[in-house]
């Protein structure tokens, strides 16, 4: 068996009560033996239910680690959490990398595209295998529009702060790198963001908060293609996790993941200035 570390800003949180799971149905489905043997969280009481690092622990069959530290030791691989707190990403990848265990650090990635260079910078300065994505990454309804050059995509979430990340994942993995800029337009409730690249490649990304579905709509020969995205994501991505624990490498480029932070912090932008066209970083 293979000792996984969680590292949390606060435990029981979605992700941190989900992963659990689908890391024993990946397991099933891979054939390999990874469970969560260890976890360590900044704060002791998540401010959600109230749950401490103990009580998580107990219900998890995880224990808990006094320090940092110590669950890097103890572990055999690392995944550090904080989905909903980015900035905590840096200060906990400097302690973590170091150690060269391969670490999936979960999205949003990094709070800026300079931090998520930094981190990377760190990974490759301690040779530690280091990958992160979005779940929609791995809708396999991407798959049927592999190669197309204009894509809209459309999603939801309590802020475009913490899900324009999921869209943007999309529109990378499809469109791949080398998009330029952005430009926001506000319509209500609704925010589209267009993103611009120098060829014939386009995109849109239409957020609204907890309104929207997941959908995307491809160019494809004599009709468009559209699909509301309905896969299985999330088994998808920690099936990829633990391949990726197996194998030390990552399924794609990490420049794409580099250019996610870009087009996310570029969104964020042009977002508080409708209709100015933002440099990506």
């Amino acid at each position: 068996m293979k000792k996984i570390g969680f590292v949390d800003f606060y435990l029981s949180e979605w992700h941190a009560n989900n992963y659990p799971k689908w890391i024993a149905q990946a397991n099933e489905v891979l054939g390999t033996d990874y469970q969560v043997a260890y976890a360590w969280a900044e704060l002791d009481v998540s401010p959600r239910d109230g749950v401490t690092t103990v009580q998580w622990c107990e219900k998890y069959g995880a224990t808990p680690c006094a320090t940092l530290r110590e669950l890097c030791e103890k572990s055999d691989v690392i995944l550090v959490l904080a989905p909903s707190d980015p900035d905590k990403h840096l200060p906990y990848a400097k302690q973590v990398l170091p150690f060269g265990k391969p670490t999936y650090i979960d999205k949003t990635f990094a709070p800026d595209t300079a931090t998520a260079r930094e981190i990377f910078s760190l990974a490759q300065k301690y040779g530690t295998p280091l990958f992160s994505s979005s779940a929609l990454r791995y809708a396999t309804e991407l798959d049927e529009i592999a190669g197309s050059r204009r894509l809209a995509v459309t999603g939801s979430g309590h802020s475009a702060e913490e899900y324009i990340v999921h869209q943007a994942e999309m529109v990378v993995k499809t469109l791949q790198t080398g998009a330029k800029k952005v430009r926001a337009m506000q319509m209500g409730l609704l925010s589209v963001f267009e993103v611009a690249y120098d060829d014939d490649r386009a995109a849109t990304m239409t957020f609204s908060p907890n309104a929207l579905p997941f959908t995307l709509l491809a160019e494809g020969g004599e009709k468009p293609r559209w699909r509301q995205v309905k896969s299985d994501f999330f088994a998808a991505l920690l099936q990829d996790i633990l391949r990726f624990y197996e194998t030390a490498t990552v399924s794609f480029d990490l420049a794409q993941t580099v250019e996610v932070m870009a087009m996310r912090e570029a969104a964020l932008t042009a977002y508080n200035t409708p209709g100015e066209w933002v440099a990506l970083s």
